[in-house]
């Protein structure tokens, strides 16, 4: 992608702010943006950012005058469990409804790491608009690019069906708390850390329950600010271990973390765990990422019996893992990818591909 980038050259600078804007045409009618009802939601949204232009610009500001933060910016050493604040712009869900200019940011960037040392792609801030071009790419020319089904760059695995799993899962009822804890962080407020992503999505594929990457990926369609029709498809491809761009299928993250894990979780104390999963609020440390590990009496002590107040692990990682990767492998051998199925145009921009995915956020 960045030798494709460097061939295309530098995009253009963003427009001049205009002084007025013309009125509509004639027989044109404006709209007020829908209500979280009018899109399927019930409920309000607790969330860390405000919508619209006036907060994007804002946020964008504050975000290119940390030079030192920009210059050594690395995303795979950011903290999968900091939320307050994150550890990373928070910019994505602007750049997604078109609040503010990725070219704006992109030429910002540029700037601040001009004539300094600074980190390089694809770990770095500009790496990361480089992943989402990419995506935008290949979302545009893959067939059936949101689906398994005919899609040339999906490996076809048998995935089952189990809804109640799936339902688990979705609302942080798995019995493992990291897990647990980054659902129910993007139930809260519609966000999630990229390796907390990672760790939910290799769990519902190929590491622990089997399930179709399709199915999760409707849930981050349904409840992330920032879900994006190409980029969501493009992680999740990659997160199930079914595309040429994955990692090696067989290396499976753990749902209870080590402290010097890749999820980069830095949390021994279980702060994060403690905030979204209350139940384990006072559950020792030594026991806050394996909770059923604890002794009866102290989980009498803190209040939480596992299988009570907070569930068994649903599934027994290590048994289920091993046997997924046997089926995947089984799978692998079986059939290659197939583009078979009649060429399906995809949805002519993000926004186009679902309008009730869409959280109110204020123009």
């Amino acid at each position: 992608m960045q030798t494709l980038a460097k061939a295309l050259g530098e995009p253009a600078k963003p427009l001049a702010i205009p002084s007025k804007l013309p009125p509509l045409p004639p027989g044109a009618k404006a709209y007020d943006v829908p209500t979280l009802k009018q899109m399927g939601y019930a409920g309000s949204v607790q969330g860390y950012l405000s919508g619209g232009e006036t907060a994007g610009a804002a946020r964008m500001a504050t975000m290119l005058k940390k030079t030192s933060f920009i210059r050594t910016f690395k995303k795979p050493q950011t903290r999968s469990t900091a939320y307050d604040p994150p550890d990373t712009t928070m910019l994505s869900p602007y750049f997604k409804f078109g609040c503010v200019s990725i070219r704006e940011f992109y030429w910002g960037l540029k700037k601040v790491c001009s004539g300094a040392s600074h980190s390089k792609p694809p770990e770095s801030l500009l790496g990361q608009i480089y992943f989402r071009e990419m995506a935008y790419l290949m979302g545009a020319s893959i067939p059936n690019f949101d689906q398994q089904a005919g899609n040339p760059s999906c490996k076809q695995i048998p995935w089952a069906k189990n809804p109640k799993m799936l339902a688990a899962w979705e609302h942080g009822r798995t019995g493992f708390p990291y897990i647990d804890a980054a659902m129910r962080q993007l139930n809260r407020v519609g966000w999630m850390h990229h390796l907390a992503r990672h760790a939910v999505a290799c769990f519902l594929t190929r590491g622990d329950l089997w399930l179709s990457w399709e199915q999760g990926r409707d849930v981050f369609d349904k409840l992330l600010l920032d879900a994006d029709w190409a980029l969501n498809n493009m992680n999740w491809l990659a997160l199930a271990g079914v595309a040429p761009w994955s990692p090696p299928f067989f290396r499976v993250y753990h749902p209870v973390p080590k402290m010097d894990s890749a999820l980069n979780v830095k949390d021994p104390e279980g702060k994060f765990i403690r905030e979204f999963v209350p139940e384990l609020g006072k559950m020792p440390s030594q026991y806050i990422y394996a909770p059923w590990t604890a002794p009866m009496e102290v989980q009498k002590t803190a209040g939480c019996i596992i299988g009570k107040d907070y569930p068994k692990p649903m599934v027994d990682h290590d048994e289920v893992c091993k046997a997924n990767l046997l089926r995947f492998k089984r799978a692998l051998s079986k059939a290659p990818s197939t583009g078979a199925q009649k060429r399906k145009a995809p949805p002519a921009s993000a926004a186009s591909a679902s309008t009730k995915r869409q959280r109110q956020w204020k123009a």
